[in-house]
């Protein structure tokens, strides 16, 4: 948990979650942020995490916690006498298969998806590519690496050629919607662009669909109850993610059976077509022409009061300690560890 990406804030009250929704299921669970390094099972201090702040941590913040820190700590004697890591990263090495191809070398089982799938998935475009090799629908898009983009109105004229105004940007390795705006308006482009900078030098720029904001999580290779996110302004960014009371969640989705059954059926293509294991979360756009636009995979979904999964979970019945015990149990099955 916790880690060096910008995500670290919502990791943190993730595994606060998870060590308290394992602990009520009678499992002995311990906290260890692998930005802190190796030596601290400080689960007690990390299990008080309060919330998640409006804004995730700056690059200089983000600058204190290093990448030989993180591996030292998961490859640390604390980490090694575990019986399974349940992995509460987001973003960065947590989330790209940094952290579970070292796993895999120290032969420790771990929640979620493999290398292959974790490192598929946290880049945006090559995702997408998959995505369109496996009859997954996904918004039409460009990529631009910042040092491609020399001013202000050759990018405009870009944008314009291809995909369009309003345009989304999108840093290309960041989840929780880091670093993501609209351009609606071709003279916010640039500085929106600046912003999404900080936290990539790949940004895609994918084509604004207009409509409504679905989810569906895969648990098992088994679709769960779609949810839909309705933000109170503006679209569902970070703030509106993190903050309560600022978007209201339907689960079910007030869908017809068919289109339940249609954005289900993607939602697990897209699960397999990225090779994901355990769990994971597929997040869409529905046209107004009752079109769905595959928009990412998240392989390490966020636990947190607020989170997806754990709400489309709970519409199956299935409370939030069994949902961990159902992850941690098929990440042990998969390790071989138990039959």
């Amino acid at each position: 948990m916790g880690g060096n990406s910008a995500e670290r804030d919502v990791s943190l009250s993730s595994g606060a979650g998870i060590i308290q929704g394992l602990r009520a299921a009678g499992h002995e669970a311990i906290g260890i942020d692998s930005a802190l390094g190796p030596g601290q099972l400080s689960a007690q201090k990390r299990a008080e995490v309060s919330g998640i702040k409006p804004q995730p941590p700056s690059a200089r913040e983000l600058s204190l916690m290093t990448a030989e820190t993180a591996i030292q700590t998961v490859s640390s004697p604390d980490v090694r006498e575990v019986d399974l890591v349940f992995i509460a990263l987001h973003g960065g090495m947590g989330e790209n298969g940094t952290i579970q191809a070292v796993l895999d070398i120290l032969g420790i089982p771990y929640t979620g998806s493999g290398v292959l799938a974790s490192s598929l998935a946290m880049d945006k475009h090559i995702a997408k590519k998959i995505f369109i090799a496996s009859g997954v629908p996904t918004p039409e898009y460009i990529v631009l690496a910042t040092s491609e983009i020399r001013d202000e109105q050759s990018l405009i004229k870009q944008i314009r050629e291809t995909v369009g105004f309003p345009v989304v940007v999108k840093p290309n390795d960041q989840g929780s919607s880091v670093g993501l705006d609209i351009s609606f308006e071709p003279e916010t482009l640039f500085q929106i662009v600046q912003r999404a900078a900080e936290y990539s030098d790949l940004l895609l720029f994918e084509k604004f669909i207009p409509g409504r904001e679905l989810t569906v999580a895969v648990l098992d290779d088994q679709p769960l109850p779609v949810v839909e996110m309705r933000p109170h302004d503006g679209f569902y960014d970070y703030r509106h993610k993190y903050t309560a009371g600022m978007t209201d969640y339907l689960c079910p989705a007030p869908l017809t059976e068919e289109q339940t059954r249609r954005i289900q059926v993607l939602g697990l293509a897209a699960f397999k077509a990225l090779k994901c294991e355990g769990y994971a979360r597929v997040d869409f756009r529905m046209s107004p022409e009752d079109k769905f636009f595959c928009l990412e995979v998240n392989t390490l979904p966020g636990m947190t009061a607020t989170s997806l999964v754990p709400k489309a979970a709970k519409a199956m019945g299935i409370e939030f300690p069994q949902l961990l015990e159902k992850i941690a149990l098929s990440a042990l099955k998969r390790s071989g560890k138990v039959s």
